[in-house]
């Protein structure tokens, strides 16, 4: 290719030129790239800060809007197009390759300009992808009739982010992690800026210059990929504040184990969900209530619980025949099962011959036909965002009631009855409108502060008197001081939580969030 521009020749009177195929290539993969950056500001966010359904929303409608400004500034791009081009996916490379990283690194030190910083990314990014598009059409359009151009660009635009939206969720962020993945997609940018400055060799005025910075950009983000770990460590070390034993991230979640004076703790999205030293409380509270009342339990189910603690207590009453576990995540089922250390903390319980490990979907379990469970043991996560709230509906507890026996208890860890009081009666508002009874309790668990659960039967609950030998926490004793709530816990007015509204969500978001902003 030679001169200012493409040869003039009809589409009839020959096929696709190597530079079109080139640059509708081009237009794939920065139509893939522009979606990672926006998928990893939008999972980074529900990460961090909780709600994924606002955070994808508010992430996506920005991300659009900032696209909109830049396919707007493009207007004013009017000479030396394939330049400008170049610069722009230079830019966009380092900018967005990038973000994942900025923003760890972000809510380690400096967390109040997280939510400033991450609008402020996404905006730029925006804008620049929403340049990429009308200059290469400009470019192209010098040799392509119109409606074939718009055609082909938006059938290799849509294709790239098709190909995305499949392989960030099920292969990208499993097997690269967040940070990889968009320093990744940043080097396809660059790629894309060297292909670029080899098409339109002929017609750039300062090759050698475009040349260094292509260069530059490339070993920049090479380097950054190559030291991916240690950027994740040196963010996640701060944030956490203990030594990181172990880190990974699924499909469904960041898993991070650390160490420190107090022992290994275990944060899911950077949640809390156990402490070494004092999980103990936690387990007995949430277990032993219902499997001592319930008398000789044989058939039990854990739904949730990945880290096998509510099953190495179950464990404990000798009538138990079997134990179904249903956890989504089959990376958290692997780790407490094959970790040493982290096994040792259940007791190796889920690899007992009782135990039956079920990687799936709580809520789309319960909907198949099964056997009904003696007990059920309900560990889920605090409903942060929606996708965990539905299991906190009506209609969850409606498919639960099903699957319990005649005699059965199901318990559920209920978030703390004092910081989120309200959300606390939700689930017990919930509980009832199904037909079951709701029996409400907490315990004191220093990590988390009090905390509650809530025991769901047909029946009303019975008293045991007796429980295991060995326990650190329960007595027969105290166990009835549990179920005693004091006024700042008394129960409240609350709606059912139902998969229409989940108004459970929103309640948690506000209780939690008042105490987080203190």
């Amino acid at each position: 290719m030679s001169g200012a521009a493409l040869p003039a020749r009809t589409p009839d009177a020959r096929g696709p030129q190597p530079v079109e195929i080139a640059l509708l290539a081009s237009v794939f993969v920065v139509a893939a790239c522009g979606l990672v950056y926006e998928l990893s500001a939008a999972a980074l966010s529900s990460y961090l800060l909780g709600d994924s359904v606002l955070q994808f929303s508010t992430i996506i409608g920005t991300y659009l809007f900032a696209m909109g400004v830049g396919s707007w500034l493009s207007r004013y791009f009017e000479r030396q197009l394939p330049a400008h081009f170049l610069r722009i996916e230079l830019m966009v490379a380092l900018v967005g390759g990038a973000l994942p990283a900025i923003l760890f690194l972000a809510n380690a030190y400096v967390p109040s300009a997280f939510r400033l910083l991450l609008y402020g990314l996404v905006m730029v990014v925006g804008t620049l992808v929403g340049l990429e598009i009308p200059l290469v059409m400009r470019i192209l359009k010098r040799n392509i009739v119109l409606k074939n151009l718009v055609s082909q660009v938006l059938t290799f635009d849509y294709l790239g982010a098709l190909a995305v939206s499949v392989a960030f969720p099920l292969v990208l962020v499993p097997q690269l992690g967040m940070i990889r993945t968009g320093l990744l997609f940043g080097f396809m940018n660059a790629a894309v800026a060297v292909w670029a400055l080899w098409l339109f060799r002929h017609e750039l005025r300062r090759v050698g210059a475009h040349a260094v910075a292509c260069f530059l950009a490339l070993a920049a983000l090479v380097a950054a990929f190559a030291w991916a770990d240690h950027i994740t460590t040196l963010a996640e070390d701060k944030f956490y504040q203990d030594r990181i034993v172990f880190s990974a991230t699924s499909p469904y979640q960041r898993i991070v184990v650390t160490r420190g004076l107090l022992g290994h703790r275990l944060f899911l999205n950077g949640n809390l969900q156990f402490a070494e030293r004092d999980e103990y409380r936690y387990h007995e509270a949430l277990v032993h209530p219902v499997m001592a009342a319930q008398g000789a339990p044989k058939k039990v189910a854990v739904l949730g619980g990945g880290d096998g603690m509510a099953v190495r207590e179950i464990l404990k009453y000798p009538s138990v025949e079997s134990v179904t576990l249903v956890e989504l995540d089959p990376n958290m089922t692997k780790l407490f099962t094959e970790h040493e250390t982290l096994a040792a903390l259940n007791g190796h319980s889920l690899s007992s011959p009782k135990v039956k490990i079920v990687n799936t979907d709580a809520f789309q379990w319960l909907q198949q036909p099964g056997d009904t469970f003696d007990v059920i043991v309900v560990d889920f996560p605090d409903p942060t965002n929606f996708a965990i709230g539905k299991l906190y509906t009506n209609s969850f507890y409606a498919l639960l009631e099903k699957r319990l026996s005649a005699s059965g208890y199901a318990v559920i860890q209920t978030t703390s009855p004092l910081v989120a009081r309200k959300s606390y009666w939700t689930v017990a508002s919930t509980i009832e409108s199904v037909g079951l009874t709701a029996t409400p309790y907490h315990a004191h668990v220093p990590s988390f502060g009090e905390w509650g659960y809530i025991i769901a039967s047909r029946r009303p609950y019975r008293m045991p008197d007796a429980l295991p030998p060995g326990l650190r926490f329960l007595s027969p004793s105290t166990l009835p001081l549990m179920f005693d709530f004091p006024l700042d816990m008394a129960r409240v007015p609350a709606e059912v939580n139902r998969l229409s509204n989940q108004t459970l969500v929103t309640t948690y978001e506000q209780e939690w969030g008042k105490v987080m902003a203190h």
